[in-house]
């Protein structure tokens, strides 16, 4: 059996591909070679994306070496470096089982396909995932719409770097998914909840140095951020007012009344006096728990490990605060929001 010829060009993986002895129809060796070219042109132009489907689809229907090393080139070069590695270590493999002659002509992209597998192995991201304690028997547990079995579950599973999708879904329950993003030779380790009926409970989202992190530490930095935000808006407000009471006290105490005495004032002034140190005292406190709050929040987010993913279709995280309310008896300040 005989391929039509495929590029010969200096890259390795544009070498004419050997014939492995597989049986496919003519149909399909002719659709290979078109899928080829076209995932060739768009890999050497840097459209991975749709370069690297190309090549796999005519791998799939002609299985060739050459097409199996150009594919997991592609696959690296597109940053998919677990998925890089396998097709490198599938390369590998079936070159070992080729005849003496052909794995000889073979030799030079066996070096490069060794050495790439080498650099990616150490770069290669490890996701585990675990199901939490209690969860009901039979649960499915999916990853990028793959079921996991089992034996995969906790254990340290190599994946491409960036976004997955896992689920659960409990026998006869809802599915409960949630995005996790990983990065290149990240370890993670996420909890994953199960719905046992709609509106359930959602994730533990997971952290980037392998842990759990608790939902809980965000909605702390909402609260402490939203107490903060307050506090500083009524210290703000509380000092405006102090300081309006200044022009009011100077009419009515000491020389605004021509009294001796600095401190003597009229009915107007005393009550003016009374209400500033009331409202001074009130704006000291509301910039110190506003400072604490802030200053508690910062923390708290800037601590917060890396990679924490938010449920899918949770409830979106408000906060807002201010001036509630006003009116002749007086200002409401505070905050208010959903978390």
């Amino acid at each position: 059996m005989t391929h039509s010829p495929r590029r010969y060009l200096c890259p390795l993986w544009t070498i004419v591909p050997l014939v492995v002895s597989t049986p496919v129809l003519a149909q399909d060796i002719a659709s290979a070679e078109v899928l080829f070219e076209r995932g060739l042109a768009d890999m050497d132009a840097g459209r991975y994306e749709t370069g690297c489907v190309a090549l796999a689809e005519s791998q799939r229907l002609d299985p060739r070496p050459g097409t199996l090393f150009t594919l997991a080139f592609c696959e690296s070069k597109w940053g998919r470096v677990a998925t890089a590695v396998t097709r490198l270590g599938d390369y590998l493999k079936l070159v070992e089982r080729l005849p003496q002659e052909q794995r000889a002509r073979q030799r030079e992209r066996v070096v490069a396909a060794t050495a790439e597998r080498a650099r990616l192995a150490p770069r290669v991201p490890e996701l585990a995932l675990s199901l939490a304690a209690g969860a009901p028997a039979g649960t499915v547990v999916t990853r990028d719409g793959r079921e996991l079995g089992e034996a995969s579950l906790g254990v340290g599973l190599p994946v491409d770097p960036g976004e997955h999708t896992v689920s659960t879904r409990a026998p006869g329950g809802p599915v409960w998914e949630l995005r996790v993003r990983i990065a290149e030779g990240e370890k993670k380790r996420v909890a994953l909840e199960v719905n046992t009926e709609a509106g359930g409970v959602g994730a533990t989202p997971p952290s980037s140095g392998g842990g759990e992190v608790s939902a809980g530490r965000r909605t702390a930095v909402y609260v402490a951020g939203g107490v903060g935000v307050a506090g500083v808006v009524l210290g703000g407000i509380m000092g405006a007012l102090t300081f309006g009471k200044r022009g009011t006290i100077e009419e009515h105490c000491g020389a605004g009344i021509r009294a001796p005495n600095e401190r003597a004032c009229d009915t107007t002034g005393y009550d003016a006096a009374r209400s500033a140190r009331t409202t001074g005292l009130l704006s000291t406190i509301g910039f110190g728990v506003g400072l604490a709050g802030l200053g508690t929040a910062a923390v708290l987010l800037w601590t917060e490990p890396k990679g924490a993913s938010a449920t899918t279709g949770a409830t979106p995280r408000w906060i807002t605060a201010g001036v509630l309310a006003a009116g002749p008896a007086g200002t409401v300040v505070g905050a208010r929001g959903a978390w």
